[in-house]
């Protein structure tokens, strides 16, 4: 089963996108800042990052950096998630080798299909790099 980690501040969006995801049949942990994202990532080893560009203690780009030094994340795909509407941030989350950028608000088609995207991609990543 896929595992997902959410980083997300806003309670009411992480229940909402924590329903519909175990609802199409993935493992959500979810954490609604940095300094937990770090933590849940060790525990979970997730096999996709839904992240907030925007967090209380921190922005997204940040953790990414962390996630991407850290062995269990290194390769984890990373999708990160915005409100914002600032010109730079997409070119900065594709810096950072985002699988997906989605702007706030996006259907839930979009958010799967973005982690059915991750998930492709980063398989095939795999059998490339076992071959």
């Amino acid at each position: 089963m896929t595992t997902l980690l959410l980083i997300e501040d806003d309670a009411k969006i992480t229940l909402a996108m924590g329903i519909r995801l175990k609802a199409a049949g993935y493992t959500v942990a979810t954490a609604p800042d940095a300094f937990h994202a770090m933590s849940q990532a060790r525990h979970h080893e997730p096999d996709v990052v839904l992240m907030d560009i925007n967090l209380p203690d921190g922005d997204g780009f940040t953790v990414a950096q962390k996630l991407q030094l850290m062995p269990e994340t290194a390769t984890t795909p990373i999708i990160f998630m915005t409100a914002s509407k600032a010109p730079d941030l997409k070119e900065r989350a594709n810096s950072l080798n985002a699988a997906a950028f989605l702007e706030k608000p996006f259907t839930a088609s979009q958010l799967i299909d973005a982690i059915e995207s991750a998930i492709s991609c980063d398989e095939s990543l795999y059998k490339q790099a076992v071959r």
